[in-house]
């Protein structure tokens, strides 16, 4: 695992593994269909300032997984404006992952 990797990949599980497989798959789909937009250029940026693929797909993954669990939660819609937002932000993690860091 890589230093990227937070609460949401710490179990070392089957179901666990899996999820994250599924997260990282949805975005490399994302990123080969260039739909949304930002999902494309957040890789390249990226990739450009020297990230390695996997942290990329594993950091893009994890703001996937809280938009996905915030519209389970709250029984809503997915924030298509919130999530290209938090990619554009990255690396800089969304609020929800960031909790308990020393900044």
């Amino acid at each position: 695992m890589s230093e990227y990797d937070d609460d949401l990949y710490d179990d070392d599980d089957d179901d666990s593994e899996f999820a994250r497989g599924a997260l990282v798959e949805a975005v490399q789909n994302q990123i080969d269909a260039g739909d949304p937009p930002a999902a494309k250029a957040t890789f390249n940026k990226l990739t450009l300032v020297g990230y390695e693929r996997q942290d990329i797909l594993n950091l893009m993954g994890q703001v996937l997984a809280v938009e996905v669990y915030n519209m389970m939660t709250e029984k809503r819609a997915f924030n298509l404006q919130w999530y290209e937002s938090a990619l554009r932000a990255l690396p800089e993690l969304p609020a929800e992952l960031r909790q308990g860091e020393d900044e």
